[in-house]
């Protein structure tokens, strides 16, 4: 591939349980074959996937010159309907099981993790057990607030309401309403409630970057905190003014600058 080339390219992989998973890879203009740069991995949100990202992959791989990989979880996107009644520790499933074993098969090693929201989660619990190279979360939870509660009850109000479901349906096809129904009854159930990940995030050593929107409608600057307190590793915190629960696209510029000064630390 010449240096010139900017380059997407999608893939499917398979894996041991046989779920297929879709992955893309964005290359930046000013990559060469012979880089040997860490990969940038993103992790999208409970309701996301490859497309949702938007142009922001591109952006980021160009600004940071390191090639990124976006890729759906089960039951998300181009990827395979989920195989299973989701429970309360699916984000530990999707954090320790599914995606180690998709970076493997995809040849990443020693990854830069970009994770918003659900993904943010998942970013700090696959840090927590394999020690990645940096952890960039955006508005990413480690435990259960009343604000993320109440944000996810008035989800549940414009899905019964509104076009959303036909709008989400553009990304995930038949696999929508299944996948909403997973996520708002997994975290609105009794059981999800004591869900609590900071014992998990004080095994984190890698340096990490921890982003979220001033105005967050999911969650508050206590998950900042928290991630604060207990991660054992250098950090970085950045409330982000005039910004809700997606700043990759409410704030792209900062986050970006964000990202780069970061990452050059590194």
């Amino acid at each position: 591939m010449s240096v010139e080339e900017i380059s997407i390219q999608d893939e499917i992989i398979t894996l041991e349980n046989g779920v297929n998973i879709a992955i893309r890879w964005y290359t930046p203009d000013t990559w060469s074959h012979t880089e040997t740069k860490e990969d940038i991995v993103l992790l999208h949100e409970a309701l996301g996937c490859i497309g949702m990202w938007r142009d922001f992959p591109q952006k980021l791989a160009n600004a940071t010159g390191r090639r990124v990989m976006a890729y759906d979880r089960e039951g998300y996107g181009g990827s395979s309907p989920l195989s299973k009644e989701r429970n309360p520790d699916y984000l530990h499933q999707y954090g320790q099981e599914e995606c180690p074993e998709v970076l493997e098969k995809a040849g990443i090693t020693n990854p830069i993790l970009f994770g918003h929201s659900d993904g943010g989660s998942i970013a700090l619990l696959y840090a927590a057990k394999f020690n990645p190279k940096a952890v960039i979360t955006e508005a990413g939870h480690v435990f259960v607030e009343d604000i993320t509660v109440k944000g996810i009850a008035e989800a549940k109000f414009v899905w019964a309401h509104t076009d959303l479901e036909k709008r989400l349906s553009k990304y995930h096809g038949e696999k929508t309403a299944t996948l909403f129904d997973a996520w708002a009854v997994t975290w609105l159930s009794y059981d999800f409630m004591r869900w609590n990940m900071e014992e998990d995030t004080k095994s984190i050593t890698c340096p990490t970057l921890i982003l979220q929107g001033a105005e967050d409608e999911y969650g508050s600057e206590k998950q900042v905190e928290s991630i604060l307190t207990h991660v054992k590793g250098p950090t970085k915190a950045c409330m982000i003014p005039d910004c809700k629960h997606i700043p990759h696209l409410q704030k792209q510029d900062e986050v970006l600058n964000q990202c780069v000064n970061f990452i050059k630390k590194l």
